[in-house]
């Protein structure tokens, strides 16, 4: 009796010691594995939350998201008109580069917006990453003041060396007046 007591305190023992052990390993580790997740500053520019009730008909704003900046332009019905004009065929970049929507989707102006009179695309070009200027060109949308590309007011390039759109983030609407980007 005496040596089944003993077995029981020796694996009790066992146990209570490699339960110890880890637990101080698990608390040794846990400041390694927790620096890898990000910081709180890249958890906050994941998503850009923005007002859009201030933004006029004809205006752009400028926000930043995630370390680029984001265009947002509150089309007037005559720039909703011109771009809906033009057929795709006459694009340079026939596809959308919407983030919303399947890729390969035409570069039309309805698939390039959410809400026809609101259009957010990243500023960023797509030949060698300048920042376009608004309201430049004849196209009325942007120009690259680096090597001449220009885009139209949905955000396609129409003249120049960029290869590719401006591209569309995700973003959604969460209010009528407000939308949420990433």
């Amino acid at each position: 009796m005496a040596e089944a007591q003993d077995l029981t305190r020796r694996d009790f023992l066992y146990v209570a010691s490699g339960a110890f052990a880890a637990m101080g390993t698990a608390l040794a580790v846990w400041p390694f594995v927790d620096q890898m997740n990000p910081a709180a500053n890249v958890l906050a520019l994941a998503t850009t939350e923005v007002d859009l009730a201030p933004i006029e008909p004809g205006q752009i704003v400028t926000v930043l998201w995630q370390g680029k900046p984001v265009f947002i332009r509150h089309r007037t019905p005559a720039e909703i008109a011109e771009a809906r004009a033009v057929p795709t065929d006459a694009l340079i970049d026939p596809k959308a580069r919407n983030d919303n929507l399947k890729d390969g989707m035409p570069a039309s102006d309805e698939n390039r917006v959410i809400k026809e009179d609101w259009l957010v695309v990243v500023g960023v070009c797509t030949h060698l990453g300048c920042v376009p200027l608004g309201h430049q060109g004849p196209f009325g949308g942007w120009l690259c003041p680096c090597h001449g590309s220009l885009y139209d007011t949905a955000g396609r390039v129409r003249k120049g060396p960029a290869p590719e759109n401006l591209i569309v983030p995700p973003y959604k609407f969460t209010t009528d007046t407000a939308i949420l980007i990433g």
